[in-house]
This record gives C-alpha cells, structure tokens and sequence, in this order.
C-alpha cells in the first residue's frame, strides 16, 4: 500500500538532546490522522523532518512515496502546512500575501482564496499589522489551503480561534478530507481530535507510546469503574488498573483488561454500589502521561 505519510525509524537529535527517537508512521491517503502529546513531546519536530525543514539524523520518511529530502520541492508543491505560530510582513495586505504565496504553485488560486477568505470571514484588504491573532491565523488557515493540497499538515491548528471559528475551521477540514485530502492533526488538545480524527498516534518523549483508532482508544481498551464500599478498600489493587485513586469508602480508576477478572475482583468486595463506564479520552491520554513508564 501506498501511504500519505511513512516514517521507519525517524530519529532526530539536537546535538546530544533527544528530538525524537525511532518514530514509525503510515498514514493512508485519505485519513484524518491525529498526533497526540504534550508540548516539547516530538510533534512539531517530526513535522519538520517531514517538510524537509530540518535534516534527520537516522532513519527514513517519504510522503507519497517521495524521499522528505531529495524530493522536497515537488512534495512542498502537494502540502499545505499551518504550524502553531504565523508570521508574516505586517505591511502588507492579506490579499498581497495570499497572491504571492498562490504564484509558486503555477495555478490560478484567485478563485479558491476569496471561497477560503468567505468561510472563514476575513477581510482580504486588511492589513496583517491591523489584524488579530485570530485573523492572522485565519490568512495562515488560507494559505495553507489555496492550492488544494493533496496532504494538509496541521500543528496547533486552532490557537487563536475563539470557539465559533473553530467549529468552522473544522467543518472546513472535513470538507477538504471529503474531497480527498489527507490531514495529519497535530494537537494536545484531546477534544480536537477526538472531533475530527480516524486514528491517533500518542508520542512522548520523542517515542510513540500508542497508534489506534479513536473508537478502540475509548471503547475497546479501557473502562472508568467506580465504587462504593461498605468500609474502606485497604491497598486495593488489580492487574490492569491504573489510575487509582481512594477517598474513604470510595475508589475509582481506569481499567484495561478481561472483563471477568474485574467483575469476579469486585464481586468480591462488601459493594454498596458500582458503575463501569466509557472512559473521556483525556483521561485514557493521561495514563501514558503518568509517571514512570507508558502503560499499554
């Protein structure tokens, strides 16, 4: 299979400081895939190996197919990217820089400019000194689409939107991924991609720790139990528990593993009541970010 995005062994090092460190990556073309972890994680430093912005120190990345650095001008010309921060010349006007931007892709892109500049509600004659951080974002959400890339790179997409405009923006990215673009999200905001993305990948401290899709992350792998005991739980334990947390007779946790062997722990125990319940994804997030090392 052809994939929109592969990465084998992907290592980066800043000198003696970790980047990040064997990531593997396939993306299928025409997939919303999330990139999931805390900042300083690994995430923007695998897109920029990616756009071929920095030089890798090991292993290999190809998108569609093409080496990220021998190939880098044709894949740039299939891309569009919105890093985290924007910056442009504040003297220009929104339409001046949209229209430079449009002339390295050997297509006329006035029309889909003023169809982008519309759903998002920017003013194309503004000056970008005169702008918000919001609407600078905006000219950077437009500029990343104009060219109707076959891959759309997001890092951090939303900082800067306020809510309505987020809505909008996604609602903007499915219909680019219906017409058949790939996205690769990028975000430590759990509730964006559980929105919008098909599958996850999980990094941290340069390593990816999980890849699955957002329905088995929540549904399939763990369970949020809680109980009531007649008396307190002393040291409570069980394989597949993680999270525990006790407050006189109650204890809670997240749990991961044959459902059998919870219910015969709990049937067990002097039970006032009980509840086993879908976990929110932030808390499943959370318990590769404990300390010690990654559950899975």
């Amino acid at each position: 299979m052809a994939y929109a995005i592969e990465t084998k062994k992907l290592t980066k090092y800043y000198g003696k400081a970790r980047g990040i460190v064997d990531v593997d990556l396939a993306v299928e073309e025409g997939e919303i895939f999330g990139f999931i972890g805390p900042n300083g994680a690994g995430k923007s430093t695998t897109i920029r190996t990616l756009l071929g912005l920095i030089k890798k120190t090991g292993g290999s990345a190809t998108i569609f197919g093409m080496d990220c650095e021998k190939e880098k001008v044709k894949i740039l010309s299939e891309v569009g990217y919105l890093p985290g921060e924007v910056f442009y010349y504040d003297n220009m006007r929104a339409i001046d820089l949209l229209r430079y931007s449009a002339s390295f892709y050997k297509k006329d892109c006035t029309k889909r400019i003023a169809e982008l500049a519309d759903a998002l509600s920017l003013d194309l004659n503004k000056k970008i000194e005169d702008m918000s951080l919001g609407n600078k974002k905006k000219v950077g959400i437009v500029q990343g689409l104009l060219h109707a890339p076959r891959l759309i790179i997001l890092d951090e997409p939303t900082s800067g939107l306020d809510p309505l405009m987020q809505r909008t923006f996604f609602d903007l990215i499915q219909r680019e991924n219906e017409r058949g673009a790939t996205v690769l999200f990028s975000s430590h905001i759990l509730g964006e991609v559980q929105r919008i993305c098909d599958r996850v990948a999980i990094i941290k401290e340069g390593r990816i720790v999980d890849l699955r899709s957002i329905d088995d992350l929540r549904k399939n792998s763990y369970k949020k139990v809680s109980f009531t005991a007649e008396q307190p739980v002393a040291d409570f334990s069980l394989a597949g528990a993680a999270q525990i947390a006790q407050e006189g007779t109650a204890t809670s946790f997240l749990y991961s593993g044959e459902i059998n062997a919870l219910l015969k722990k709990l049937a067990d125990l002097p039970l006032v009541n009980a509840d086993i319940s879908e976990p929110e994804l932030e808390e499943i997030f959370l318990h590769y970010y404990e300390d010690g090392e990654a559950a899975k």
